[in-house]
């Protein structure tokens, strides 16, 4: 009897070992956290202002796209921080730009609903919608006279999921559980002012 219990145990054992690599990777995946990851920034002198154009990629991961799929809405912020580096004291703080995104799924419509400020614009997908809040164009962050010409600057852009605006529920789980958390990176650049033309 005691040896018809061993080759069961020994048994039970050898099918664990083939498993237990199985299921740590499946939960090695399910607890991966969403990532948004500037892949370039860039600003241009406008007429009036000078203008700032990004792209990011973004992962949500599962957990919250399927959250948003079930009407759960989620709020994005860009911030924009330019800064002059200074030899012996802080850098000097020149302008700083923040605009919030609030993207919902509507299932009357069937669509997902991007608002900025008060704008709208209804996407069929998510992935189209993401695209969207991961491209910005021309957005006019700092005067034209706040810069000046041939002087060097540090510019900082990042795009974070907001955490604070989401359901209480979610923002205690999104503590612990890395599936809920999303990985904000910011990107930084060098930027010199152009020199003003001679007219």
């Amino acid at each position: 009897m005691t040896a018809f219990f061993t080759r069961c145990c020994r048994r039970i054992e050898r099918g664990l070992a083939k498993l237990l690599p199985g299921l740590l990777l499946l939960a090695a995946l399910a607890a991966q956290a969403g990532s948004i990851e500037p892949t370039r920034a860039a600003l241009s002198p406008g007429d009036e202002a000078y203008t700032l154009s990004a792209e990011f990629a973004i992962d949500l991961g599962s957990r919250l796209e399927d959250a948003v799929a079930r009407g759960v809405p989620l709020y994005f912020t860009l911030e924009f921080i330019l800064e002059r580096n200074r030899k012996y004291w802080v850098n000097e703080h020149i302008v700083a730009r923040s605009l919030g995104y609030r993207l919902a799924y509507s299932s009357l419509t069937r669509q997902y609903r991007l608002t900025t400020g008060s704008l709208h614009q209804n996407f069929p997908s998510l992935a189209d919608a993401l695209r969207v809040v991961g491209r910005i164009a021309a957005l006019p962050v700092a005067d034209k006279d706040a810069l000046k010409s041939g002087e060097s600057y540090e510019a900082a852009v990042r795009l974070a999921l907001d955490r604070s605006q989401l359901p209480k529920p979610f923002q205690v789980d999104a503590i612990t559980d890395r599936s809920l958390q999303v990985e904000a990176k910011v990107l930084r650049w060098q930027f010199t002012a152009p020199l003003a033309v001679a007219q």
